[in-house]
């Protein structure tokens, strides 16, 4: 603290920089008048775009279409087809048909929860 209260006694609080009087008053017109004058013969041409340059926004964005389709369709995986290891019922000859109030009764006694039910059901196709 006293080395600045030394220095402000020193140099005081005043605003060593000023303008002059005036100065900003014609400040716009002097500089408009050092500005060299606009060359008002040249005539600017207007170009007119090719072909290419009108298609070209269309062709990307159909372009981004068809990878963006193309993207989906190989990220999506619930269409694929299943193995050829697993065959529909239908398809064996020698399945029997069995009725619905029989299966309710075995499933009633088999003693398991539906959590393990629904896994033998979905690995029903796995080898063992």
């Amino acid at each position: 603290m006293k080395e600045e209260d030394h220095i402000l006694k020193k140099v005081g609080r005043d605003n060593p920089f000023g303008v002059p009087d005036g100065y900003f008053d014609h400040l716009t017109q002097t500089v408009m008048n050092q500005l060299p004058e606009k060359a008002t013969t040249a005539r600017t041409i207007q170009r007119v775009p090719t072909r290419w340059e009108r298609f070209k926004p269309w062709l990307y964005m159909a372009a981004m279409f068809v990878g963006a389709a193309l993207i989906i369709r190989v990220a999506s995986t619930h269409d694929a087809a299943p193995p050829a290891d697993v065959v529909a019922m239908e398809n064996i000859p020698d399945a029997e048909t069995v009725s619905d109030e029989y299966i309710s009764t075995l499933v009633d006694n088999s003693m398991l929860d539906d959590y393990s039910l629904y896994i033998f059901l979905t690995d029903a196709g796995a080898e063992y």
